[in-house]
């Protein structure tokens, strides 16, 4: 099992596969429900990639959704600025990618 999918099964998040809809011209990957909690993979997006790119689509939307929950429970501080706190969650996805 990948870092990301430990992080969240350690966290007690649970991940899942949801249609997400429709948002035009932006694509919604993912999201964090605190509530659960759970972390949402868009079925829109995953049932148009190969095998091996949804393993890595899986990893970093998870990875990047865990972002949010650890701001959520104050472990990390919420940048205000939004752009800049999902390049943060990226980058952090990006990390638990690379983690062997």
């Amino acid at each position: 099992m990948n870092v990301a999918l430990q992080r969240a099964r350690g966290y007690g998040i649970a991940v899942v596969f949801a249609d997400l809809g429709a948002w035009g011209e932006a694509e919604l990957r993912s999201e964090y429900d605190p509530t659960g909690p759970t972390i949402r993979i868009n079925t829109r997006v995953a049932k148009r990639l190969t095998p091996d790119a949804l393993g890595e689509f899986v990893t970093l939307a998870v990875g990047h959704e865990l972002y949010h929950h650890r701001e959520r429970l104050g472990e990390i501080a919420r940048v205000d600025d939004r752009r800049e706190r999902e390049a943060a969650a990226d980058a952090f996805a990006r990390e638990l990618r690379d983690t062997p």
